[in-house]
């Protein structure tokens, strides 16, 4: 899967206990929505994974999204 970010992307990922908050502007928010819906038509198992020496801003948490199969 080819992952394409739009220019002046910005993109953070916080956790708090339970919870996790992810923080974008209007290019983060694009890409990541065209990034998912690229995820969506690939293979169960197929996943992207963000962190802060890819796509992330510093201090960011690590993000992984994974397709799984329907019905679980």
């Amino acid at each position: 899967m080819d992952i394409k970010w739009r220019e002046g992307y910005e993109i953070e990922v916080k956790t708090n206990g339970d919870e996790v908050t992810v923080s974008a502007n209007r290019d983060g928010l694009l890409s990541l929505a065209e990034q998912l819906t690229a995820l969506a038509g690939e293979a169960e198992g197929s996943h992207i994974h963000y962190d802060r020496f890819n796509s992330l801003e510093d201090g960011s948490a690590q993000l992984i999204i994974e397709k799984r199969a329907s019905g679980r």
